[in-house]
């Protein structure tokens, strides 16, 4: 699914690398967590596997395709399969919950009866079939997450990729958000979440890849936080 080989960035030419050397394979299915000290490169290797940012030097390949030699004009197809969830949610505050889902299928060349299908689906999995009306603003923090979840999978996208999901939540709503992650990864999508959670890498036992200065510090199968850090 994911894979880097001498995986390096800079966003400055004179500066210094911010990811360097970085070598991992990351299986179709699995759940995975990137974990290290703000700085350690987590956001910038996130950014790198959407193709916001492009590869300094080495490979990083998603589903066969080196995002290193993928022209932009093919940018757009990769992220069809890749679902997105932010900390900051980044929904449209004054649209409904159907309406979110729905625009994110539009703008990837969703049909009309797609999304009709689809959007009631996919609120129903995250627990928010009865929200479909309601605007995102008079939602809660954890129904927001929750909505920013459902436009992530609304195009069954073979990877989920998320960067602090659980950052602005309350302890019981990060786990819900993570149950609801674990139970997506059941049914076959690839995981990888960036996360300062202690808790939570403790208490799912994934994978764990930890990040310092830019490098690999440690990679474990069924990790916790504190000895992968």
């Amino acid at each position: 699914m994911i894979e880097a080989k001498e995986l390096y960035h800079q966003y400055d030419k004179n500066g210094e690398y911010v990811l360097r050397a970085l070598n991992f394979t990351i299986n179709r299915g699995e759940f995975v967590f990137v974990i290290g000290q703000s700085g350690a490169g987590k956001s910038t290797l996130l950014k790198l596997l959407i193709r916001e940012i492009a590869p300094s030097k080495g490979s990083l390949s998603i589903l066969g395709q080196d995002l290193a030699k993928l022209p932009r004009h093919k940018v757009p197809y990769l992220r069809r399969n890749i679902g997105m969830v932010f900390q900051d949610f980044r929904l449209l505050d004054e649209r409904t919950a159907f309406d979110n889902i729905a625009f994110s299928m539009r703008v990837t060349g969703a049909s009309n009866s797609d999304i009709r299908n689809r959007v009631p689906h996919v609120l129903e999995m995250v627990g928010l079939a009865d929200k479909a009306g309601a605007r995102v603003r008079d939602l809660s923090g954890g129904e927001q997450q929750r909505v920013g979840l459902a436009r992530a999978i609304a195009n069954r996208p073979a990877l989920i990729v998320a960067d602090e999901p659980t950052g602005n939540l309350d302890p019981d709503t990060s786990l819900e958000i993570m149950n609801l992650l674990r139970n997506i990864n059941f049914r076959g999508t690839t995981v990888l979440i960036a996360t300062h959670d202690r808790e939570i890498v403790d208490r799912l036992k994934k994978r764990v890849i930890c990040l310092e200065k830019g490098k690999i510090a440690g990679d474990e199968q069924k990790g916790v936080y504190a000895r992968a850090l």
